[in-house]
């Protein structure tokens, strides 16, 4: 028998279970019938984060960030293309600091930016500062 991941819909944030096996079939969503992986980072907001954090299976990469931060533009199409690379066996999100507040005060968020990878629930690693695509994919698989 096949272990099944719960992964939550991008779209609807409906809890799915996905075989393993699967993940990279063009999985859709029981609920929406949308793509459970769509090859860029998700934006998330406090309550969405909570749901993905909390329900998925699946480790979550997340980037804080700013749009007044010039690092973060900077990184970010290499974070959106990293996300091209990594999905399925990873979830990217991003979380603006600036209306995620309580986010970004509930882990310590001291600078951006900043990306930290939770397991389980759990943060598992960080890093601090803009990095190019190949650095964020080998620094993510590193740290898993």
């Amino acid at each position: 028998m096949s272990e099944s991941l719960h992964v939550v819909c991008p779209a609807c944030d409906a809890v799915n279970r996905v075989p393993r096996e699967r993940l990279g079939a063009a999985a859709k969503c029981g609920k929406c019938h949308g793509p459970l992986f769509l090859g860029r980072p998700l934006a998330l907001d406090e309550s969405r984060f909570a749901r993905h954090l909390s329900r998925s299976d699946l480790p979550l990469l997340v980037d804080f960030w700013a749009p007044w931060c010039g690092p973060c533009r900077m990184m970010a199409p290499a974070f959106e293309a990293a996300a091209g690379r990594l999905e399925p066996n990873l979830r990217l999100v991003k979380v603006n600091t600036e209306e995620a507040q309580a986010l970004g005060a509930r882990f310590g968020i001291r600078s951006i930016p900043t990306l930290a990878l939770f397991r389980g629930g759990a943060e598992v690693a960080r890093t601090a500062g803009a990095m190019d695509t190949n650095g964020i994919v080998a620094w993510a698989r590193q740290a898993l």
